[in-house]
């Protein structure tokens, strides 16, 4: 199995964070992920009511726009946060994109 493509941290674009944040359903795995050192992604997308196809489509945005990292661990995909990556490209972003979920679901 090949590795998934990442782009490297100076080629990660706002554009491209800021469309893959966009969708709610990115949203709510990114905000599974903050606190996690990483997660299979079958647990991740558990009790978010999509297709198993569109999880997929929806990694891959996020995978690819730089704000994920999936790992190959044997037969199981492993997703975690680019957060440091985010942080040295756009320092504040993804703390505040959070905030802004969290302050949003309050409502």
């Amino acid at each position: 199995m090949r590795e998934p493509f990442h782009p490297s941290t100076d080629d990660i674009s706002l554009a491209s964070v800021m469309q893959a944040l966009s969708d709610p359903v990115r949203l709510e795995i990114v905000a599974r992920l903050v606190d996690s050192d990483g997660e299979n992604c079958g647990d991740i997308g558990c009790g978010i009511d999509v297709h198993k196809s569109t999880m997929s489509h929806h990694y891959r945005v996020l995978r690819e726009a730089g704000v994920t990292r999936t790992t190959i661990e044997g037969r199981t995909r492993i997703v975690r946060l680019r957060h440091d990556d985010l942080e040295k490209r756009f320092p504040g972003l993804l703390p505040s994109v959070l905030a802004a979920l969290r302050e949003g679901a309050g409502h």
